[in-house]
Parts: structure tokens; C-alpha cells; sequence
């Protein structure tokens, strides 16, 4: 038997799950996602918005697991001057 997970390397979030709303260097900052995510740490990857748009990197400092969600603490290492889209979304 297996626990199922998923694996990420950009931190994806909506407002609901704990998207910033200012993008602060250095402050601590806490969101969830549903499901289990294998997320690397202590390094920076993107953070995005629902709409694929990346703001910044992220550091995660701290990741749990618990009932069935990834609870997720990270600060902001670095803000992009131009944003930018990471994945292009197909509305049909």
C-alpha cells in the first residue's frame, strides 16, 4: 500500500490557500495545499498565481503533512521586476 503524492517544483496558490496579498522580502508566510506534495525546500522555486503567472521565488522553510493536506511556511527570497507567465492555459 502507498500514500499517494504529488510531486511539485513551483509553488502554485490561490488567494484561498494563502497567496500573499504584498510580496514582502524576508517575511515568513503560510498556505495549504490539498493532497500530499513532495515540495523541495530550503531552496528557491517560483511562486505562482492561479493564473500561472509567476511574482517571485520562494523559499520553503517548513512543510506538513496532515489529514490529508501539505501545510507550507516559506519567505520570499527574491521579487520579479517583470512578471511573467509559466504555462500557457487553453480556455475552450
Amino acid at each position: 500500500m502507498g500514500m499517494p503524492c504529488e510531486v511539485n517544483s513551483i509553488l502554485k496558490l490561490k488567494n484561498s490557500n494563502g497567496y500573499p496579498n504584498e510580496l514582502n522580502l524576508g517575511i515568513q508566510y503560510e498556505a495549504w495545499k490539498e493532497d500530499y506534495r513532495i515540495i523541495p525546500i530550503d531552496v528557491p522555486i517560483p511562486l505562482v498565481d492561479e493564473n500561472w503567472v509567476a511574482y517571485a521565488d520562494v523559499i520553503i522553510t517548513k512543510l506538513i503533512w496532515e489529514k490529508g493536506n501539505t501545510y507550507l511556511f516559506f519567505t520570499i527570497d527574491r521579487i520579479y521586476k517583470n512578471p511573467f507567465i509559466t504555462k500557457e492555459i487553453n480556455e475552450e
